[in-house]
């Protein structure tokens, strides 16, 4: 596991993003079992935090009955009121295999009857922390998805951590908040139908390391799901970015899968050394962001969060 240095994190941590299957699993023990497995295959490495996709909760649906697994507005309620479970089944195993989890993604209830689209991030320490989504898609519209608060980034072990849910990535004043408000990596959940989609939100997470000098690091559902309206088809990859530089990256890939194959992506990210570019890159596009025309007048700075302690963890 990482070395902590100070109280930024650890100089280098190893990464785990899952590409992920969506798959009809026969009741929540055979959910629970998968989850185990990638988070135990990720603890064999040696990863410090593992990654999983935007919608992966979508699973939960496909446990339950077909009625349920074939509505639309049925299955966002089931996985609302059964996603929690799964939460704090993760956090169980993050406690157990000391590793840091971005858990799957899902609908999570709302007073006035919307949905969240919301994922946890759980520690060895039994903290936790949900970031919402905070900019809809049209078709998240149509389901009755709202929008969540404004950035935020978390105090953790491994240093602050911020995250963009998919359509989040695609604009860079939200990250930029969170960079600003000393985040060193933003996790990038993903869920997308076509290899488009993927595309936009790889070439976002790439831009968004690169504009501030950071890592990302981007978890994508694959795979055909017949049996549910919301996640029927899957398209994508995960990945590790950072700034392309000599002696870091030189495409701002430090690794990647295969386009639709299942498999867990393994990187190591060395903080101490993209810190360095800061002051003596090639480029410094962290540092000179203030020189675009415009951008004094956006002065948002994300709220820093503290993980919040489980009882009974």
């Amino acid at each position: 596991m990482a070395e902590t240095v100070g109280t930024a994190g650890p100089a280098r941590i190893k990464v785990a993003a899952a590409q992920y299957p969506i798959e009809r699993l026969a009741d929540m023990g055979a959910l629970k079992s998968k989850l185990a497995r990638w988070v135990v295959d990720a603890a064999d490495v040696d990863a410090d935090l593992v990654v999983f996709p935007e919608y992966g909760a979508m699973e939960i649906a496909g446990t339950l009955d077909d009625r349920t697994a074939g509505d639309l507005r049925a299955s966002l309620q089931a996985v609302a009121r059964l996603k929690p479970e799964i939460d704090a089944f993760l956090l169980t195993l993050a406690v157990q295999y000391g590793i840091h989890i971005l858990t799957p993604s899902g609908p999570a209830f709302r007073p006035d009857g919307s949905y969240a689209n919301t994922a946890c991030l759980v520690t060895p320490a039994a903290k936790s922390g949900v970031q919402e989504k905070m900019i809809m898609t049209p078709f998240e519209r149509n389901w009755g998805v709202t929008g969540g608060a404004g950035p935020q980034v978390f105090d953790t072990a491994l240093g602050r951590i911020g995250v963009l849910i998919c359509y989040d990535s695609e604009f860079p004043l939200s990250a930029r908040s969170m960079a600003q408000a000393g985040a060193r990596l933003i996790l990038v959940p993903a869920c997308t139908e076509r290899v488009s989609g993927f595309n936009r939100v790889r070439t976002a997470a790439l831009a968004r390391a690169l504009e501030n000098t950071i890592a990302t690091v981007m978890s994508a559902t694959i795979g055909d799901a017949p049996w549910s309206p919301a996640v029927d088809r899957n398209a994508g990859a995960a990945g590790i970015f950072v700034p392309a530089e000599a002696g870091v990256s030189d495409t701002g890939v430090l690794a990647e899968g295969e386009l639709n194959h299942t498999q867990l992506v393994i990187g190591e990210i060395d903080f101490a050394h993209l810190a360095s570019l800061q002051a003596s890159g090639e480029m410094r596009n962290a540092a000179d962001w203030a020189l675009q025309p415009g951008a004094d007048a956006v002065r948002t700075v994300a709220r820093v969060v503290d993980l919040r302690l489980i009882a009974g963890g």
